[in-house]
């Protein structure tokens, strides 16, 4: 589904992603760890072709770099973390942005009833149905990520890049979003490639783990072989005892 050969980009002369390689399959759900500065988001951006790059990008067989972004769009959508919003629309009206690029374009260009089918059918999946006609500026940040999702969803990806979407939002929401996206991920010619702040939460997303350091790849391996005691040597602290001390006040 997803296939990165020898990436390296970064921003002017300053090298961050340095000759990655890694490749996803259908189903899959990857979780990119590493510490604060080693080149998670980065890596997304330039995955997603927002930011150029040496190397190879394929993305269900589309060069990513060299295709038409209305092409790009249909193969993969990127998903960033809670931000502002400027702009009062209806929820419907945000998530059928999603379709975008797959709605015919010309001067009287209107979604179809296929495109209006699956954003109903999206904001059915995140639990956002019944916000339909609500203004997405009076939603809390629970609600929003959710429509959010929805939006992500409609684009009708096969590849969801995930940039740490569910920071600031509370456990209940942050669980919700992630079994929304592995119920997504399951279904035909999917996956994910996700940026987790919280290591807990990205343990229990992943099929697969990439330990990132320094814009490098220290490991690349499914969470069933991977070796914890890594991500310790790479955050520079002692992570299991951490998790374990944390882990007792429970019982």
């Amino acid at each position: 589904m997803l296939t990165v050969q020898n990436l390296s980009c970064g921003y002017g002369q300053q090298e961050v992603i340095k000759d990655v390689s890694f490749t996803v399959e259908a189903g899959q759900k990857l979780c990119v760890l590493g510490p604060n500065g080693c080149g998670k988001t980065t890596l997304l951006r330039a995955i997603a072709g927002i930011l150029p790059s040496t190397g190879t990008i394929l993305a269900g067989g589309l060069a990513v770099k060299t295709a038409p972004r209305k092409q790009v769009a249909k193969k993969i959508a990127l998903m960033s973390q809670l931000t502002s919003v400027y702009f009062s629309y209806t929820v419907y009206q945000t998530v059928m942005m999603g379709r975008y690029t797959h709605i015919k374009q010309g001067l009287f260009a209107t979604p179809s009833p296929k495109d209006k089918a699956i954003v109903l059918n999206c904001l059915a999946k995140t639990g956002t149905l019944d916000l339909q006609d609500r203004q997405i500026t009076e939603l809390s940040g629970g609600q929003l990520q959710r429509v959010f999702l929805a939006r992500t969803f409609a684009q009708s990806p096969q590849v969801i890049l995930l940039d740490e979407p569910t920071n600031h939002l509370d456990l209940k929401y942050q669980l919700e979003l992630t079994d929304y996206v592995t119920e997504w991920a399951a279904e035909e010619n999917r996956c994910v490639v996700g940026v987790l702040h919280d290591i807990n939460l990205a343990l229990s997303f992943a099929s697969h783990i990439l330990l990132m350091q320094n814009g490098e790849v220290v490991a690349h391996s499914p969470m069933a072989g991977f070796e914890l005691e890594l991500l310790s040597q790479v955050y520079g602290t002692n992570i299991k005892a951490y998790m374990q001390h944390t882990l007792k006040r429970w019982e």
